[in-house]
């Protein structure tokens, strides 16, 4: 069966926000978690019933070979790029984080570690040698239409520059 992997925790739940309510649209869930067997297959389960509408939802992920080792907060995955999320997706979820900063320093603090912890997602798609993300890279509708508003955010020159201002930036408001 083979489901996509999902690495962490927070990587499981980012992809939960990034996919609202098919019938209401609604992205808010009381996400239930548990690991099931799907014909021989050990596998991740989300689950709920959608707020809005009473719809049941659920996602099946694939179980990582060896845990990611959690360090620091927000730890989408290891040295490996994500399976479920698409580089034009992570970087559109740092961009929106970085448009609407709350005024509170301490939450501005935390949307910018996130938004820092999505461009390093962005970077793995980088493969050694390559100077930019490959277009294999985006195989979502969202992440292929961000990469098309402007490719050269995806060379890695400018990933690395902006991974590194926005982690100026979330620890002078004290984020780690």
């Amino acid at each position: 069966m083979g489901f996509s992997v999902v690495r962490t925790r927070d990587e499981a739940h980012l992809y939960l926000e990034l996919h609202s309510c098919p019938d209401c649209g609604t992205d808010e869930a009381p996400w239930q978690q548990a690991l099931v067997d799907v014909d021989g297959e050990l596998s991740i389960s989300y689950s709920a019933v959608c707020p809005g509408c009473g719809a049941e939802r659920e996602y099946l992920f694939g179980v990582p070979d060896r845990e990611t080792p959690v360090r620091g907060w927000p730890t989408f995955g290891g040295p490996e790029p994500s399976d479920v999320i698409d580089a034009g997706q992570w970087l559109e979820v740092a961009e929106r984080l970085v448009a609407a900063v709350p005024t509170d320093r301490t939450e501005a603090g935390r949307a910018l570690a996130i938004a820092r912890a999505a461009v390093a997602e962005v970077i793995k798609f980088v493969p050694e040698g390559l100077d930019a993300v490959p277009d294999e890279e985006f195989w979502t509708v969202e992440g292929r239409a961000n990469r098309e508003t402007d490719p050269g955010r995806f060379r890695l020159q400018r990933l690395l520059l902006t991974r590194d201002r926005y982690a100026e930036l979330a620890e002078q408001l004290g984020a780690r």
